[in-house]
C-alpha cells in the first residue's frame, strides 16, 4: 500500500472508532469494541482478520514465542485496542513487539476505556 493509502486506511479505522465510541460509550470490555470495530470495516468492504497469531523468532528463525494481534486490516495495518483508563507505555511496547514479529511498518493503538477515545499511530522501520 501507499503511504496516501495507510493514512486513508487509518483515517477510516478513526471515523469508525469514534462512531463505535459514540454509540457504546467507555465501560464495556475490549472484545465488545474489538467485534463491533471488525463487524463495521468488514461492512465497508475491508479485509479484516481478528486475532492474528504473529509468531516471534529467534536469530535462527526458530519460534520462540506468540502474540494476537486483536485486528489486521487488509493485511498491512495492525490494530491493537484496549479498554482501560488511560494508555501505558507497555502498550506503546506490546504494538512495537506486535510490528517486529508481523515484520510489518503500520499500527494503531486505540484505548476504548476512557471518556475521550484515545489513538496512538505507529510506523516501524523494517
Amino acid at each position: 500500500m501507499t503511504e496516501n493509502q495507510i493514512k486513508e486506511l487509518c483515517a477510516l479505522v478513526r471515523e469508525t472508532s469514534f462512531s463505535i465510541h459514540g454509540f457504546f460509550r467507555h465501560g464495556h470490555a475490549e472484545k465488545v469494541y474489538e467485534n463491533s470495530l471488525r463487524n463495521r470495516l468488514k461492512k465497508g468492504g475491508l479485509n479484516v482478520q481478528q486475532q492474528v497469531p504473529l509468531n516471534v523468532r529467534d536469530e535462527d528463525g526458530e519460534i520462540v514465542g506468540e502474540y494476537f494481534a486483536d485486528l489486521l486490516i487488509e493485511n498491512e495495518l495492525i490494530l491493537e485496542l484496549k479498554a482501560v483508563n488511560a494508555l501505558l507505555p507497555e502498550h506503546t511496547a506490546q504494538v512495537l513487539g506486535y510490528l517486529r514479529a508481523a515484520d510489518l511498518e503500520h499500527a494503531m493503538l486505540i484505548n476504548f476505556g476512557s471518556p475521550k477515545i484515545e489513538f496512538k499511530k505507529f510506523i516501524w522501520s523494517v
